[in-house]
């Protein structure tokens, strides 16, 4: 990588588990990581959807925050869901932290690690 490339992580925000930076700040662009339900003290929050939503943008906002960005300068969401008839209950929490007008956003339906049922990252500016 290039000295251009800086590397955020935030108070608060999970250490990650694996050969990863939780965000990549490339110029005034912040790629972040796949988010899972995982409190800043490692401790990871598995069963209703609402509520690992919840954790999961949580640790988004501090991320971007720690970057020098926000929620509000969200560019693209990419959700990954492992059952998309959960996607109506993720979107109730996901329309506390996003107000109109939102960012683009895809919904996979996927089989995620272990219990989790979302995963969220997002491109984001400064």
């Amino acid at each position: 990588m290039t000295k251009d490339i800086e590397y955020a992580t935030g108070e608060g925000v999970p250490v990650p588990r694996g050969p990863y930076s939780p965000a990549v700040i490339w110029g005034d662009m912040v790629f972040v990581s796949g988010l899972l339900a995982v409190n800043p003290d490692g401790k990871e929050i598995a069963g209703d959807i609402r509520e690992e939503a919840m954790v999961v943008l949580r640790n988004l906002k501090r991320l971007l925050e720690a970057a020098g960005s926000g929620l509000d300068k969200v560019l693209a969401v990419t959700v990954y869901i492992s059952d998309i008839k959960d996607l109506p209950a993720f979107n109730e929490v996901y329309e506390e932290f996003f107000k109109s007008p939102y960012p683009s956003r895809s919904a996979v339906g996927v089989s995620l690690l272990g219990k989790f049922q979302v995963e969220v990252s997002a491109i984001a500016f400064k």
